[in-house]
């Protein structure tokens, strides 16, 4: 089972010709509003990759249909709590190539108390899998309850903050980053990723795939992309990180779980959208990736 401390959006999409620069006023050709937030894509990639999920998170008052929405899609959300402050959102700006760019307001993802991530966690059992990112608080705090539960900690680095990696490092099972990130944290650490006390470490590579260091194997192994046209590039990383974490959490081998994360990840990238459209298990057996 996987307990995901993850953050709850709702997602502002606006469809431009291309990406605005500093001081340009731009007009959208295009406006959608969905779920979204990394902790709520990656709940949702990991319900649809079939594992039992269970959020831990917040909203604000107006927050009950992010709530219901995550139910529909598969998730369990008793330890979603109801705070005073907003919602998360995010204002998305995505062009005719695919790109994007993303302005965050945390809102309620930061109003998270030691005793909410607790009163979840208490109900985990050894083996179960503790998944997190960074746009939520208590961290720390989520990781050692963890560890000293017995379940392994898989940690999606971002946004990115080497010293918030740092802090835990010796308790993550698995990181996931992507390369620029994975730079960061090598000259922060002064060095390489192999020399991290972590066992696993996946660096996803955008178009071209991802690479796997394991600390039980000399050399790194790198993955390909499946190749697609891309549409938008929004949440496929987060579908990435859920897809592997379910992989992992359902027994199969690592290579296996990064080929199912890698072809979820190239389905998504065919969508516009985040959580609503997370493909699911059917939709991979279903397309035709030769």
């Amino acid at each position: 089972m996987i307990w995901n401390l993850g953050s709850i959006n709702a997602d502002n999409f606006y469809r431009v010709p291309h990406l605005p620069g500093p001081g340009e006023t731009l007009a959208a050709t295009d406006f959608q509003q969905g779920l979204g937030g990394k902790g709520a894509n990656m709940s949702v990639a990991a319900a649809r990759a079939g594992a039992r999920v269970t959020h831990i998170g917040a909203v604000g008052p107006d927050g009950d249909w992010a709530r219901q929405r995550l139910l529909e899609y598969g998730v369990d959300t008793p330890h979603i709590a109801t705070t005073e402050t907003a919602t998360g959102h995010a204002n998305i700006t995505v062009d005719i190539s695919g790109e994007n760019n993303i302005v965050l307001f945390g809102g309620a993802n930061q109003a998270l108390t030691n005793q909410m991530i607790g009163a979840a966690l208490a109900e985990a059992s050894p083996g179960d899998t503790l998944l997190l990112q960074n746009e939520t608080n208590g961290q720390p705090f989520a990781v050692q309850t963890a560890r000293t539960l017995g379940l392994k900690v898989v940690y999606a680095a971002a946004p990115f903050q080497a010293e918030a990696v740092q802090a835990l490092m010796g308790q993550i099972d698995l990181l996931v980053l992507n390369a620029v990130e994975a730079e960061q944290l090598e000259s922060a650490a002064g060095r390489g990723l192999r020399q991290l006390d972590i066992a696993d470490i996946v660096v996803t590579l955008g178009g071209d795939g991802c690479r796997w260091h394991s600390s039980s194997h000399a050399q790194a192994e790198t993955f390909g992309a499946y190749p697609v046209k891309s549409i938008d590039t929004t949440g496929a990383g987060d579908t990435f990180t859920g897809y592997l974490a379910a992989g992992l959490d359902r027994g199969l081998p690592m290579k296996d779980a990064i080929d199912l994360a890698m072809k979820a990840a190239a389905l998504m990238v065919t969508r516009q959208g985040t959580a609503d459209v997370i493909p699911d298990l059917k939709d991979i057996q279903d397309h035709d990736f030769s």
